[in-house]
């Protein structure tokens, strides 16, 4: 018989709410839109499945708004595939419509639940942001609401005209309004899930809020684009150190000070390095030139393999941590645990529970739950898989038994649906990309820094926050504190290697190459618009910013 489902579940909120699956980031914008509506709770259609013939057919019928559409509905439709609509399987007989581009807050509305999963991201961003120290993430959602609902009367319904805004986006909000009003919270779906990691969640609501300084300045479809790119970039950061936290808090017993709210040593605002003291930061050096095959991109493709190594022993804490919180649960149904049954146990607080207290309840739960799990196909005659009798002949304890029999069955798929989360996440081979690979069989990843991600980061780091104003304002930047800049607070190094991280002292070959990617990050500040050369002296050379803020 097959193993039960309550022994392979994987995915625990208290870790990460994401569901690792390869994630559309698009998606993931239009369920944000639906949670920033209904203050963090998840919406609920009662007309969903719209179809690309009925968004046909509802601009047909407009044709005072949509003029000359009529004799040409080629046109038409390959306007509305190519620029209008998230579309799955596209350009096969099965594609279907997942949403509207993101271009408006009111597009979810207009989704199809079926093709438009975001797999919890849109949840997990939206948790990050809400809890965000200082009030910073309420203020980076109330930023996002204003950006992303302005064009609409939030009590009609009804386009506002004095509003400009762009042809694509008015075309979305020209779209029958009775379908747009068919949309309801759904009450109870919301569950405040704090972050493992709050530093990242600070340093998220901080770029956010620095990126809607532009909102005035930059066409709304780039501004889009910019945020799909960020939180893209923010989530793919936070689970790789996340793969770096969990094992350690793990071997602590969930020990880790430096990662409570109040003792986090992350500062957004610290002229230095802002994530201070943090034993869980992480380090990733980038292969500015994108060139497979130099010595960059060989380092590079080195960073990417120390950090994907990671992700086995990952898997194995999050089964832990997923166990010991079904053990809490036991317990504290039974009274055995103080708080009751609806007591919600934080990570930190179940990994305590692998201490010599709880060490007798814990081995009878565990020696029973090993009694009781699901042989999986394949099975010898035992009615056992055969790699469980060497895994007992190692006399581990009844919990670290029932953990390496899981890995043994499941480890390898989660690892799977995780580096493609990863993927997904990392933009990989896409616009805005930090993780390329070569489309060749078993090609190594390396990480890059695209020329759009590159942008993005440009616009949020050329500004400054005067405390004295209370307002951002712009910037110039010299190079070399600019790389110290991405160092710093997002652990990017391109002309240095990350000691510690999979590396160690460079040798001459390393730093002849670190001066190379150097070079090629002047040249691609330089295509980007963004660097002013006037002289071989570095105190000369600066990043100037493309829009004056404040």
């Amino acid at each position: 018989m097959p193993q039960k489902a309550r022994d392979t579940q994987f995915r625990l909120p208290k870790v990460t709410i994401v569901d690792f699956k390869s994630i559309e980031m698009d998606r993931t914008l239009t369920a944000l839109f639906a949670r920033i509506f209904h203050q963090g709770q998840d919406s609920r259609l009662s007309k969903p499945n719209t179809t690309l013939e009925d968004f046909e057919a509802d601009i047909m019928e407009q044709p005072a708004k949509f003029r000359d559409f009529g004799p040409h509905p080629e046109i038409l439709r390959g306007w509305l595939e190519g620029h209008l609509l998230d579309l799955v399987n596209r350009g096969k007989h099965n594609q279907q419509v997942a949403a509207p581009r993101p271009l408006h807050g009111y597009t979810y509305r207009f989704r199809n639940p079926k093709h438009c999963r975001d797999y919890g991201s849109a949840e997990h961003v939206y948790e990050m942001l809400w809890h965000a120290r200082n009030e910073l993430g309420k203020l980076a959602l109330a930023s996002l609401k204003r950006f992303f609902f302005e064009g609409v009367d939030p009590n009609t319904q009804e386009q506002d005209t004095d509003i400009k805004i762009d042809v694509e986006t008015q075309a979305l909000l020209s779209l029958s309004p009775d379908k747009m009003m068919a949309d309801a919270p759904v009450a109870g779906s919301r569950q405040p899930t704090p972050p493992l990691c709050i530093g990242s969640a600070d340093l998220l609501a901080d770029d956010i809020l620095r990126l809607m300084q532009y909102r005035a300045k930059i066409p709304r479809s780039v501004m889009v684009e910019y945020l799909k790119i960020l939180l893209a970039f923010h989530l793919a950061l936070y689970h790789l150190r996340l793969m770096k936290l969990l094992p350690e808090m793990v071997k602590r017993m969930g020990n880790a000070p430096s990662c409570e709210p109040s003792r986090c040593p992350v500062s957004v605002g610290a002229a230095e390095w802002p994530f201070g003291d943090c034993p869980f930061r992480i380090a990733l050096f980038m292969d500015v030139r994108n060139q497979p095959g130099s010595t960059p991109a060989r380092l590079a493709e080195r960073s990417a393999e120390f950090h994907f190594r990671r992700i086995p022993g990952f898997v194995k804490a999050y089964y832990l941590v997923k166990k010991l919180d079904e053990f809490a649960t036991d317990q504290l149904r039974m009274g055995r645990l103080p708080g009751g049954p609806s007591k919600q146990m934080s990570v930190p607080e179940l990994l305590a529970l692998l201490g010599e207290k709880h060490s007798k309840e814990r081995d009878v739960y565990f020696a029973a739950r090993r009694l009781n799990m699901g042989v999986a196909s394949g099975a010898d005659d035992d009615g056992e898989p055969a790699e469980w009798d060497h895994i007992r002949k190692l006399k581990l304890s009844n919990l670290d038994t029932f953990v390496e029999c899981l890995m043994a069955q499941r480890g390898e798929y989660q690892r799977r649906f995780i580096v493609k989360c990863l993927d997904a996440f990392a933009l990989k081979n896409r616009p805005g990309a930090f993780l390329a690979q070569a489309r060749s069989a078993k090609a190594p990843r390396r990480f890059t820094l695209d020329s759009r991600l590159l942008e993005v980061l440009l616009q949020i780091n050329v500004l400054e926050y005067d405390t004295a104003g209370g307002h951002y304002r712009s910037k110039e930047i010299q190079v070399d504190r600019l790389l110290q800049i991405l160092q710093q607070r997002y652990g990017l190094f391109i002309d240095r290697l990350p000691a510690g991280e999979g590396f160690q002292e460079p040798t001459i070959e390393d730093r002849q190459a670190l001066r190379e990617n150097k070079e090629a990050f002047k040249v691609k500040l330089r295509e980007i618009g963004f660097f002013q050369d006037l002289s071989d002296a570095f105190i000369t050379q600066h990043v100037r910013p493309r829009y004056q803020i404040g």
